[in-house]
């Protein structure tokens, strides 16, 4: 290994990658049945779901209906792309939200103002977002795709891969990509959200805030989360049916500002908010895991790649 890859920059920068894409993978595992959910909802709506079937919490009634139709299979549609966007995604954003934190300065004034956090997270959602669309767009239709008979599904993230850039180009592997985009104002309004929420428990207890405990990572994440999900989720309906409408053979959208005319048109502000209190009822304990398990392996990474060169050295 080189020196640079051994300096202390270049080896933060390794652990912020493993432990985000670790912390990604254990949350997209973990939620995946309530995202599928989440997905199917707002493409189609509760008729989708089976709600004249459904008794009690639509919820737990969901994945009743999904578990007896499709197995368990049908519960996990979409984790192995989710999985693999998740590895660069999280790899991806929490190196160069880091990176970008240290270039505005975070490292002389152990945290920054609210614009230079707001200016890092969304500096790492461009990249993450042009990085990992494709792959969200497979899962996006993989997840939907039991619900539409006759159509040839997709028999894995590759074979998605391969039939959408063959079918529908570039344009295809990136639908969608605009309101995904129109998401980064999301992690532009919960990252520095929670990085005042640790500074204001850090300094509550006279600490620094690379010691708070899970307890607290987990209550300024859950605390961020509900306010950005609540705020941007309009986006995510947009994004996902422009992703679904290619397996389509005619398109319903001509694209983000059509399909936003439309939604309200036809089924008004509430169409926006299709699926919400299942969002948050998935991404709240999403966002709890991801935060809480990286800050925990990032430091687990720190202590463990410094321990070699603690020791004496022999020739």
């Amino acid at each position: 290994m080189s020196a640079d890859a051994r300096s202390p920059s270049s080896r933060d920068l390794l652990c912020h990658a493993g432990a985000g894409a670790a912390a990604g993978v254990l949350a997209a595992t973990f939620v995946c049945p309530l995202d599928v959910i989440k997905t199917r909802f707002q493409v189609h709506g509760l008729a989708a779901l089976g709600r004249d079937n459904i008794k009690g919490s639509i919820i737990i009634g969901s994945l009743e209906q999904i578990f007896q139709r499709e197995g368990i299979r049908g519960m996990y549609r979409g984790l192995a792309p989710t999985v693999l966007a998740l590895l660069p995604n999280w790899a991806v954003y929490f190196t160069v939200y880091e990176h970008l934190k240290s270039l505005l300065g975070a490292n002389d004034r152990n945290h920054l103002s609210l614009g230079e956090n707001v200016i890092a997270a969304s500096g790492a959602g461009v990249a993450t977002t042009i990085a990992t669309n494709p792959l969200w767009v497979v899962k996006t239709r993989l997840q939907i795709q039991g619900m539409r008979p006759g159509i040839v599904p997709y028999r894995s993230t590759l074979s998605g891969l391969t039939r959408i850039a063959h079918e529908e180009g570039i344009r295809g592997l990136y639908s969608g990509l605009v309101p995904a985009l129109a998401g980064i104002s999301h992690v532009a309004i919960q990252f520095p959200i929670y990085e005042k929420i640790k500074k204001y428990l850090a300094d509550r207890e006279s600490i620094t805030m690379d010691k708070l405990s899970a307890s607290d990572v987990a209550v300024a994440s859950s605390v961020s989360k509900i306010f950005a999900s609540t705020l941007t989720y309009p986006h995510e309906v947009v994004r996902a049916r422009l992703q679904e409408q290619g397996l389509h053979s005619e398109k319903r959208y001509s694209g983000a500002v059509d399909c936003i005319q439309k939604v309200f048109q036809q089924e008004g502000i509430s169409g926006f908010y299709r699926g919400c209190a299942t969002n948050l009822v998935r991404t709240t304990p999403a966002a709890v895991i991801t935060f809480t398990s990286f800050e925990m392996i990032h430091r687990f990474l720190l202590t463990f790649s410094a321990a070699p060169d603690q020791q004496p050295h022999t020739l």
